[in-house]
């Protein structure tokens, strides 16, 4: 008699699971860096209107370009906002490379994260540089799993199952 389980335990559903969940960790690291890049600009955007508070999520960066801004004046605050869109939007390109498995925008990302997290430690800013840390171990978390993406997607090549697009 047949069962009429749900079929989860089949090899091509554990080896499906498996896959998904590579996938959703490689996603969920490299989603850290479109949040990075979007909390510096609202920290940017908070700064050249006047605000008093920021979030610890951002760039130690753009920090320092805001506070040079606010010395320049109107002109500064106009080339605060360029320059801060320019160092968010390499933040967004890491994100798009990392959810499509490139290992290198992992390392150049976490490189530049890590740097700009000590930049944050020199400035004794210890929230900042925490959370830093707490963004990389999770940005780590993706890029370990692409390892393993590539090796199911190598046992799929050869029990001759269909290749699936990246």
């Amino acid at each position: 008699m047949s069962s009429l389980g749900n079929g989860l335990n089949q090899p091509e559903n554990t080896a499906l699971i498996a896959r998904m969940r590579a996938q959703a960790a490689v996603n969920s690291g490299a989603g850290w860096f479109v949040w990075i890049a979007g909390l510096s600009m609202v920290n940017s955007l908070i700064s050249v209107f006047g605000g008093g508070w920021r979030f610890i999520f951002g760039l130690g960066i753009t920090q320092v370009v805001d506070a040079v801004a606010h010395e320049a004046g109107t002109t500064g605050a106009f080339l605060d906002l360029i320059i801060n869109a320019f160092v968010a939007g390499v933040f967004v390109l890491f994100w798009n490379f990392a959810r499509k498995r490139a290992k290198w925008a992992f390392l150049v990302g976490m490189t530049l994260y890590l740097l700009d997290g000590v930049l944050c430690l020199l400035f004794k800013d210890l929230f900042a540089t925490a959370f830093h840390g707490w963004a990389l171990f999770r940005i780590y978390q993706g890029f370990s799993e692409v390892s393993m993406l590539e090796t199911l997607r190598q046992q799929d090549m050869t029990a001759g199952a269909p290749i699936q697009p990246r």
